[in-house]
């Protein structure tokens, strides 16, 4: 009955199980460099991005459909902060977008909930969005400046012992 909304919530899910792995190879690489405060940004962001796989999840299951976690674009290389930053943004930009349209196809097939599931999700991701934008005009406007000062956090929290975690 509602092939096309399963079809749709199926290919939310191979993004958002991509997000969640691109994200978190981040997240593993700029806590390796001593970047507490983007790491952590990474990981919530990925953390979000497994409800947002569990939400589709539920949707698909009770339409009678079959759950398909397959990722749709393997996880990029990327070490350079500025880079990670910019892929995020677009990975964001793109969900919305995406999120958007397939709400309408879900409304035009007279699948109301499912629409809501990625009216929802299009919040989300704008969110994101916004987040990674803000972190990438910081990076643009003060530079390694700002790179440096979240290491410098790390290093005083570290020097500080376990007593002051």
């Amino acid at each position: 009955m509602h092939e096309k909304s399963v079809e749709l919530l199926n290919k939310a899910i191979g993004d958002e199980l991509s997000a969640v792995h691109q994200y978190m190879y981040f997240h593993f690489h700029c806590d390796d460099q001593g970047y507490d405060l983007l790491a952590n940004l990474f990981k919530r962001t990925a953390v979000e991005e497994m409800i947002h796989v569990e939400v589709l999840a539920e949707r698909i299951l009770f339409l009678k459909g079959e759950v398909k976690m397959v990722v749709s674009e393997e996880v990029q290389n990327i070490h350079d902060i500025k880079e990670m930053l910019e892929i995020a943004t677009k990975m964001e930009e793109g969900s919305a977008r995406d999120y958007n349209l397939w709400a309408n196809e879900c409304s035009a097939n007279a699948d109301s909930a499912s629409k809501k599931i990625f009216e929802d999700l299009v919040a989300d991701e704008e969110r994101h969005f916004d987040q990674y934008d803000t972190e990438l005009d910081n990076l643009q406007k003060f530079g390694d400046r700002y790179l440096a000062l979240q290491s410098i956090e790390r290093s005083k929290t570290s020097a500080a012992g376990p007593a002051a975690n």
